[in-house]
């Protein structure tokens, strides 16, 4: 769905009416994670279980650094630290660079004289990997530097990973700079309508 078709305009609007006709901060968010979700689905549903994946990893990874931060528990933080390193990376590694070196290795193999049919899988990059992987990883990393104290909100959480505005053209954001944002409670003014309105339309021209 891009941000300049017809689609995405009555999506926007009716998530728009959703979003101001609730007033709980709580159900505001569920229907912008429900928003965000559907916007990266409109793609392809099936890679949204990656964004589950690394949203589940990192809430689950951060609150047990947490917990060993507030000395609730005994454990090496490297270690935690490494699995959400691994899960993410990897997952973006595979997508990103499998077919790449499979098909250097059998270069190689080519020019040793080994006799092998070239092969690979037909995998396409999911949009925006990259950025919700170093989001959610940025998280993490700054929870265990103890710059950022780890939230317990998962729904806070899923929606700061998978914020639809910035899901598939960035800017990363720190954990520090968006969450507050979601856990206010949000107030929409008319001069930020109008601040919004010629953001868009010069953002179109």
């Amino acid at each position: 769905m891009l941000f300049n078709s017809g689609i995405f305009l009555f999506f926007y609007l009716f998530l728009y009416l959703g979003f101001v006709l609730c007033k709980k901060t709580n159900i505001q968010n569920f229907i912008l994670l429900l928003g965000s979700y559907i916007f990266y689905c409109w793609w392809d549903y099936r890679f949204l279980s990656l964004i589950l994946i690394s949203t589940f990893v990192d809430y689950w990874v951060s609150k047990n650094l947490q917990a060993i931060h507030d000395k609730k528990k005994t454990g090496n933080k490297k270690i935690w630290l490494a699995i959400s390193l691994i899960v993410n990376f990897g997952l973006l590694a595979f997508f990103k660079y499998f077919n790449f070196l499979a098909e250097n290795i059998f270069s190689i193999l080519g020019l040793l004289g080994v006799q092998d049919k070239p092969w690979s899988l037909n995998i396409i990059l999911p949009l925006g990997i990259s950025f919700y992987t170093f989001q959610t990883v940025s998280y993490t990393v700054d929870v265990y530097r103890k710059r950022f104290k780890a939230i317990d909100n998962y729904l806070d959480f899923s929606l700061f990973v998978s914020f639809f505005p910035q899901l598939i053209a960035g800017p990363i954001e720190r954990a520090s700079s968006l969450l507050p944002q979601l856990q206010k409670k949000k107030e929409i003014s008319e001069e930020m309508i109008r601040t919004g309105a010629w953001l868009i339309i010069f953002g179109l021209f």
